[in-house]
């Protein structure tokens, strides 16, 4: 009767095992002395301090910040709209081409969809002129298009979840429909869009493919510059920059998780405010 639990229990430590013991030794040996990565020479901070000297990698770091900020922002807005589209009205002509078309880069290859968005930029070049050159607006214009899906997955969820009830009473009562979306509607799915939000920031700013495909010279995120440089070999100041990232992405996570609770907690409070005024 035990042996079940045992052996979830087994797996379950597996797994994080498996994925968290490499991200805990490449965090201890970016305080390595060595130039070797894999040779401990001793605790040392040399390398983060090399690191934050390095003009190419802070460049790389704020082009990256840049692109993920805009894309992320742009993509929750878009996406947004899609996801609310998709559960309120849910018949429309076109519905399923829409859906379709939502749904697809969820399955697409990154391959296909940075090989078809350099050929679409290719095509605007020789058609209209635009854009002159590859870099941050092509990057920023692919990451949108590919992140946006996963912001209306996430939103369609919630909204499918969401009561109706609620926006119709508030119809009844008088609320014109822009009202009703900005007063319920929004601070309902809030939870929904930070996550997507999130989700998306995170897709755009450790992109490979889709960047590899639609940059330019002299536009090089810092995903792109980590991979260049692990081709040439691991070394500790490429462990120092991934230690922070893994730092600065778990500070915005919990952050994120704070936020969300408090949201969730004034959403209950309210909730229960609500029904005692009823009684």
């Amino acid at each position: 009767m035990n042996r079940r639990p045992v052996l979830l229990m087994s797996v379950l430590c597996f797994g994080f095992a498996f994925f968290y013991i490499p991200i805990l030794s490449m965090m201890v040996y970016s305080f390595n002395g060595s130039r070797l990565a894999t040779v401990w020479g001793g605790f040392s901070t040399k390398w983060y301090v090399a690191l934050l000297s390095n003009d190419q990698v802070i460049r790389a770091a704020i082009l990256s910040l840049k692109i993920a900020l805009l894309s992320a922002t742009m993509a929750t807005i878009l996406g947004t709209m899609a996801g609310i589209a998709l559960a309120r009205f849910r018949r429309f002509r076109g519905r399923v081409l829409f859906s379709g078309l939502v749904t697809a880069p969820l399955i697409m290859p990154e391959v296909i969809t940075g090989i078809s968005s350099l050929m679409l930029f290719i095509l605007m070049a020789e058609w209209i002129g635009w854009p002159g050159s590859r870099g941050f607006t092509t990057i920023t214009l692919a990451h949108i298009t590919f992140s946006m899906v996963f912001v209306t997955t996430v939103v369609h969820s919630r909204m499918v979840q969401a009561d109706v009830a609620i926006e119709e009473a508030a119809m009844d009562l008088g609320s014109r429909p822009w009202q009703v979306l900005r007063d319920i509607t929004l601070p309902v799915i809030s939870p929904a869009i930070l996550s997507g939000w999130l989700l998306a920031f995170t897709i755009s700013l450790d992109d490979v493919v889709i960047t590899s495909f639609t940059t330019g010279p002299g536009n090089t995120t810092l995903p792109l510059l980590i991979w260049s440089k692990v081709k040439l070999g691991v070394t500790p100041d490429i462990n120092a920059l991934a230690t922070l990232t893994v730092v600065i992405v778990g500070i915005g996570v919990a952050v994120a998780g704070w936020i969300l609770h408090i949201a969730e907690k004034r959403k209950e409070r309210d909730m229960q405010m609500a029904y005692r005024a009823n009684d």
